[in-house]
């Protein structure tokens, strides 16, 4: 498949998963997707490639290395309806745990071939869709990934999303600064097998609920 291919087959997959029946029937219990640190690491020189599959730079036929995670979401606002044309920011490590910034550790085994950072506009039901890499621990860190939510020039919201069940959580010092319980629980994501895929890829979703109702 070349590229366009790829991420027409992503949002195709997308749009599978936000039909699912009863998907946001819990709605009723909204919780507010915590706001967390955006840490050091935010890109200090953004990619000149800043699409949606992260998994390749530009028109390069070299893959990054990783395991293929499809990752898919709704944004909505605090009454639990779609925000539309949100741009969603995402940016994690590498395979090696190397971000996409001059400061990271481990700087000179980059991964060049993983993008670190990728965007996506909401569309009319709120859904957004990234192909990427299931997230590996960074020094003092579990894994993670960051993201930015942004609507007519303004932030709306910076938090991270984690791996439900994954050993180090317990350990980690912004994960844990997140008290309400419920609230923590909520940035918990699980990462499955794609039903079908040959080549283990994954898929997860993690749902944006914004402590505010933008305009527009």
């Amino acid at each position: 498949m070349n590229r366009r291919e790829v991420l027409t087959a992503g949002l195709t997959l997308g749009a599978a998963w936000f039909t699912v029946p009863g998907l946001f029937a819990e709605q009723l219990a909204l919780v507010r997707t915590p706001p967390q640190t955006e840490g050091p690491f935010y890109p200090n020189k953004l990619p000149l490639d800043t699409d949606n599959d992260l998994l390749i730079v530009n028109n390069s036929i070299t893959p990054a290395v990783g395991k293929i995670t499809h990752l898919t979401g709704k944004v909505l606002d605090a009454k639990g309806q779609p925000v539309r044309n949100a741009l969603v920011e995402i940016w994690q490590v590498d395979n090696k745990g190397v971000y996409l910034h001059s400061g990271s550790n481990n700087r000179k085994n980059r991964d060049e071939n993983f993008q670190g950072f990728g965007r996506f506009l909401t569309g009319i039901n709120g859904e957004y869709y990234f192909r990427t890499i299931k997230p590996v621990p960074y020094p003092g860190r579990t894994p993670h990934i960051h993201f930015k939510i942004r609507k007519n020039d303004k932030e709306l919201l910076t938090t991270q999303c984690y791996i439900k069940g994954e050993s180090g959580n317990d350990r980690d010092g912004v994960l844990r600064g997140i008290r309400d319980a419920k609230a923590r629980e909520s940035v918990l994501i699980d990462f499955v097998p794609l039903k079908g895929s040959r080549i283990g890829e994954l898929t997860a979703r993690f749902d944006i609920v914004l402590g505010v109702t933008p305009e527009g």
